[in-house]
């Protein structure tokens, strides 16, 4: 089946990832998904949070920030202020720390806290999952001139690589990374989120209307993993640019 913009059902969208995309930022990275471009940074602070202060060897922390700039959609779209962060908005960032911190080895950051903020500049679908795959490159380069700094040990205190993707079922058709139009006329969706080690850090599956079956499950799991497996060689590119190879 050819799908809107021309992909068969079991194809990425164009996928490119820029690292060192900012200037200023210890770790940035520009992933490009389709028409989807978020903007991924870095930020490196000497300080923990209050709970991991009171434990012993509590070790670093990642945590994460997503937005949406206004007209990064079709129509505009109101900032966050303040303290007022939308639901949305809230779940995406902890999915997206929570997926980081999963791969990160935090007792061998020291007394740190990475903060990854992740900005998306035009949206056109499969915010959360680009927003992750690209904060992986991100994270790495910081690490990466941390070491060079002689901050952190030399083997970064990374455990795996982290991607992610969607995958749905749409108009009765399995699809694998979903556009804004073909999530909306999703009939079922997941975001998936896997290592390079091949585990699950999240599963995020919906039905809207029929309950799916396990055999979609299963078929839109394998679906995904092929997809994320092509996402690791992106991210492996960008990062050869970061060391240089």
């Amino acid at each position: 089946m050819k799908r809107a913009d021309g992909r068969n059902w079991d194809i990425l969208r164009t996928v490119k990832i820029t690292p060192g995309y900012l200037s200023y930022a210890e770790g940035s990275a520009l992933i490009e998904l389709g028409k989807t471009h978020v903007i991924c940074t870095v930020t490196v602070e000497d300080r923990v949070p209050a709970f991991l202060r009171e434990e012993a060897g509590g070790g670093g922390w990642v945590t994460a920030e997503y937005a949406m700039l206004p007209r990064s959609t079709v129509k505009r779209t109101a900032r966050d202020s303040g303290n007022r962060i939308n639901g949305r908005s809230q779940e995406i960032q902890r999915l997206i720390g929570r997926s980081l911190r999963a791969i990160t080895n935090l007792s061998a950051l020291g007394e740190r806290t990475l903060i990854v903020d992740c900005d998306v500049i035009q949206a056109d679908g499969g915010t959360r999952t680009a927003a992750i795959t690209g904060s992986y490159v991100a994270l790495y380069q910081a690490l990466h001139n941390l070491a060079n700094m002689g901050v952190v040990s030399s083997m970064l205190p990374l455990k795996s690589a982290v991607a992610a993707t969607s995958v749905g079922v749409v108009h009765g058709y399995r699809m694998l990374d979903l556009c804004y139009d073909e999530d909306f006329a999703a009939e079922v969706d997941f975001n998936v989120v896997m290592t390079s080690k091949g585990e699950f850090v999240e599963l995020q599956g919906t039905a809207e209307g029929k309950p799916f079956s396990k055999e979609t499950v299963d078929a839109l799991l394998a679906l995904a993993e092929k997809g994320i497996k092509e996402l690791f060689f992106a991210q492996e590119a960008a990062i050869s640019k970061i060391c240089g190879r």
